[in-house]
């Protein structure tokens, strides 16, 4: 869910469409670009086509075959934050909150690869096959790019911004007040400062 709230609003920042919004069970917000009933987002359009779930990408994964995963994007990593001129740990610690370095990733939502774009940022930010990672992985590197220098290179502000979209976190005048966010944030720099 954290993966699909952050790609579904950064994606709303680059194309004008009505938002729905809900209260879950536990109390958070879920935000959509489509209808949500009863806590599921009424999507049709998007389909996993076989692919791997991205909140389940991380069950039972090892230490090993999570090590396996992050290798084989390695360098695309390193490529994407030459280009942005971006930390690659900080790309690195994304990866692994989104989707465990999945290349095949899909979150319920439609949000698609490493790093969980949705399909119509993805093509905002150029990016023709999310399940390619070199073009996955510099779209992502690109948005939280683009977010680091809208919030003047604050890490939290950006990542809040790469997770629950710019507008919430100008909305809120800094990190916005849900809890996926807040934990999304917490998540990704305890990874980031550990590396």
């Amino acid at each position: 869910m954290l993966a699909c709230l952050c790609i579904l609003n950064f994606g709303l920042s680059f194309a004008a469409s009505t938002v729905y919004t809900q209260r879950s069970a536990n109390g958070s917000m879920i935000f959509s670009d489509a209808p949500v009933v009863n806590g599921d987002i009424q999507r049709s359009s998007y389909q996993s086509f076989g692919r791997p779930v991205a909140t389940s990408s991380c069950i039972g994964l090892s230490a090993v075959q999570m090590a396996t995963r992050a290798v084989a994007v390695d360098k695309d990593i390193e490529n994407a934050a030459a280009t942005h001129k971006l930390d690659a740990d900080l790309l690195r610690a994304i990866a692994e909150v989104e989707s465990c370095y999945d290349i095949n990733a899909v979150s319920r939502v439609g949000a698609q690869g490493v790093m969980q774009l949705m399909p119509a940022t993805a093509k905002e930010l150029g990016v023709s096959n999310s399940f390619d990672a070199a073009q996955n992985i510099n779209g992502g590197a690109k948005y939280l790019a683009e977010m680091l220098s809208r919030f003047g290179q604050n890490h939290q502000l950006a990542l809040a911004a790469y997770n629950a979209g710019p507008g919430a976190v100008e909305k809120h005048d800094g990190v916005p007040p849900y809890p996926e966010t807040r934990d999304y944030i917490k998540k990704v720099l305890g990874i980031y400062t550990s590396e």
